[in-house]
């Protein structure tokens, strides 16, 4: 059984989309016929939705570069009073492409890890393939994305019909491969050895705390401001998900050995997740990634 695991990581999800464009045009298919489930946190819930409808990774490609300035376009500076960026450009960009569609809708299994931040735990969205814990599936496609997608500060929680608020998933499931091996054995009643994942990250960083002469670790130290703008960057967040994709790895590179390959790449610096600068060069990266790995892709499809 192949899944396709997708990691959150904002605007560095071109990177992923770049990665899995440059493998539709090699296979000539959409990427949904080459898996039998699909994953994705955050960002990755975007792409992995895409997936599931077919949508040409080209399309996924030009929409990021249409939409990823207006998402990112601040209307606080720090986020104290309110989250640094509006959803509303967000809500725009899932309902145009993701339509009146519900969960209900969607009979391949689509998984999307987010936070029921009102309760305090871990949710997973799921589609219409006979899941006993698909508890709501009349929520809208878009709204279950927009949840997995709401970092805390940055964006605010997402509403679900008045019941509960969701955050972004990737604060416990940035890589969601661990979920993907747990509906495998649970669900499924797949063997581990049934269990192979194709995992999709959005770039390694290199986010350093370095030693200095202020041992009084405030706000500004964990979440420093770009001067002479006075803005916020989201040092501690994007940490604390490079942490979570990269332990999930870790875990399934160990239960799954070879059935587990990791399409990903080193940045060699840091890339906030909200540096909209940045995607061109991470769609130059991605298709050299894809390049250097199509060999080991292709092995690994084909096994």
């Amino acid at each position: 059984m192949k899944f396709l695991c997708i990691d959150g990581g904002g605007i560095r999800g071109i990177l992923a989309v770049s990665m899995l464009k440059a493998m539709e045009d090699e296979y000539k298919k959409p990427i949904a016929d080459l898996f039998d489930v699909i994953a994705g946190t955050s960002t990755g819930a975007i792409i992995a939705t895409s997936v599931v409808l077919k949508k040409p990774m080209k399309d996924v490609l030009k929409s990021y570069k249409k939409f990823g300035k207006q998402i990112f376009t601040r209307q606080a500076q720090i986020g104290i009073f309110k989250s640094v960026y509006s959803d509303r450009y967000l809500r725009k960009y899932f309902k145009n492409n993701f339509g009146e569609l519900t969960l209900s809708d969607i009979d391949r299994p689509l998984l999307i890890p987010a936070v029921d931040v009102t309760h305090g735990r871990p949710y997973v969205f799921r589609s219409n393939y006979g899941h006993p814990e698909s508890e709501d599936l009349s929520i809208k496609l878009w709204d279950a994305v927009l949840s997995s997608c709401s970092a805390p500060v940055y964006f605010p929680p997402n509403n679900i019909k008045n019941q509960y608020l969701s955050v972004d998933g990737g604060l416990w499931a940035n890589n969601p491969s661990m979920v993907c091996v747990t509906e495998a054995l649970q669900h499924f009643k797949k063997n581990l050895e049934d269990i192979k994942i194709f995992s999709v990250g959005t770039g390694l960083q290199e986010i350093e705390y370095k030693i200095g002469k202020d041992k009084f670790w405030g706000i500004k130290k964990w979440l420093p401001f770009q001067f002479p703008f006075m803005k916020i960057t989201p040092k501690l967040l994007d940490l604390a998900l490079d942490l979570s994709s990269e332990s999930i790895t870790y875990h399934c590179q160990h239960l799954l050995k070879e059935r587990y390959f990791r399409l990903n790449e080193q940045l060699g610096t840091e890339v906030p997740f909200d540096d909209v600068k940045c995607m061109d060069e991470m769609i130059e990266l991605g298709k050299s990634v894809y390049k250097k790995q199509r060999k080991a892709v292709r092995m690994f499809l084909e096994d």
